[in-house]
């Protein structure tokens, strides 16, 4: 059995984490399988917007601590590097990247969350960074990711007391996007695809280049990556088709190049 499948229609690929009878909970045999589907949709050139969720009732429960405990300190390492080395992948995808939160988002799972573009949840799911409980840390991009993404008091009480939020709290801090029925969190997460397929491609994927650059950068720096990537991308044949289309009021047809 798989512990990770991908379904793609309409240019959408669907990511599903599929080890429902242990919550999702990532191990090393989940991992191997994220990242096969991982090579599968960045290098398939009909995907272009990439949606990650779970089966069952949690989005990803974290990581599989009966695996973990047992090991030494290398194979411990080796697992952390794994999953961070996964992990940057989802964060630096060329293709938009939609997190559908159906369920608990702990641990591990709130931390791949953090590292999609766009995050949808049920207004079930809950989220947290509860290892400091278990005498570790949030090592695999939680630390990092919500202070990138949240005000510093507020991610500095969730790393440091543990503690689990419904996902209405969530949005209120910024951590996710929307909230929706439970039923609802597909339907969202693909209406939100359908609306970054109406745009370029290569503009898409420009835009999350600069986004993650300019952290890196001054701000003079960062406009002047901006205004050179905008100087290629206007005379691609997307950069061509866009005013085109838009001057002779159809809709376009982008081509990714």
């Amino acid at each position: 059995m798989a512990f990770v499948e991908v379904t793609k229609k309409d240019h959408i690929a669907v990511v599903t984490m599929n080890r429902p009878e242990a919550l999702n909970a990532l191990n090393k045999a989940v991992f191997t399988d994220l990242e096969v589907a991982l090579d599968d949709v960045e290098k398939d050139d009909e995907v272009y917007v990439v949606i990650i969720t779970g089966a069952g009732r949690a989005f990803i429960a974290g990581a599989d601590i009966g695996e973990m405990a047992p090991m030494n300190v290398a194979e411990g390492l080796a697992f952390s590097e794994l999953g961070n080395r996964i992990l940057m992948r989802v964060d630096m995808m060329e293709k938009p990247t939609i997190a559908a939160v159906n369920g608990f988002a702990l641990g591990g799972g709130c931390e791949m969350a953090l590292a999609c573009d766009i995050r949808i949840a049920s207004e079930k799911a809950k989220f947290g960074q509860p290892e400091v409980g278990l005498g570790i840390i949030a090592s695999t991009g939680g630390l990092v990711r919500l202070a990138r993404d949240i005000n510093r008091k507020d991610c500095m009480e969730l790393l440091l007391t543990g503690k689990k939020i419904k996902a209405d709290e969530a949005k209120a801090l910024g951590l996710i996007n929307y909230v929706v029925p439970a039923e609802e969190v597909m339907d969202k997460a693909i209406e939100l695809a359908e609306e970054c397929l109406k745009n370029a491609p290569l503009a898409l994927k420009w835009t999350k280049y600069i986004v993650h650059a300019a952290d890196q950068m001054s701000e003079e720096d960062a406009m002047r990556y901006s205004d050179a990537a905008y100087r290629f991308l206007e005379k691609t044949a997307d950069g061509i088709e866009g005013p085109a289309a838009f001057v002779e009021k159809r809709t376009p047809n982008w081509q990714g190049k």
